[in-house]
């Protein structure tokens, strides 16, 4: 059986998908004024996509080793609200639609952001 990493792309895959979720937070008009203040700083958004994509890619079962912090550490002092964490969700299944990412890749994605939702909701 495949891992999620092969059935979401792989590295390629994955990096497409992150790209394309950044593009709609940067759209969604509840989520999006977190996502501007890296429009005037593109090496952290890149550097923040490369870690996202690190992240996705080692814990869906890809032979890459995750070197950012984690995730309590990453969103210290966002203050990120339940309905925000939702929406982040609805745009991460919209671009997952997208890339025609079958239902149960779908649902082992969907149960990786629910096991962190308490490591970044109001941290």
């Amino acid at each position: 059986m495949k891992t999620l990493f092969e059935r979401l792309g792989g590295s390629e895959g994955i990096s497409k998908i992150v790209d394309g979720v950044v593009e709609a937070h940067m759209n969604n008009p509840s989520i999006n004024v977190r996502f501007f203040p890296y429009m005037e700083t593109p090496e952290k958004l890149s550097e923040i996509k490369r870690h996202t994509v690190e992240f996705f890619s080692a814990g869906s079962g890809g032979p890459v080793e995750y070197k950012g912090r984690d995730m309590p550490t990453a969103h210290r002092g966002m203050n990120i609200t339940h309905a925000e964490y939702m929406h982040a969700i609805d745009d991460i299944f919209q671009v997952l639609d997208k890339h025609q990412i079958d239902q149960s890749a779908k649902a082992e994605v969907l149960s990786i952001l629910w096991s962190l939702k308490d490591m970044i909701i109001a941290r």
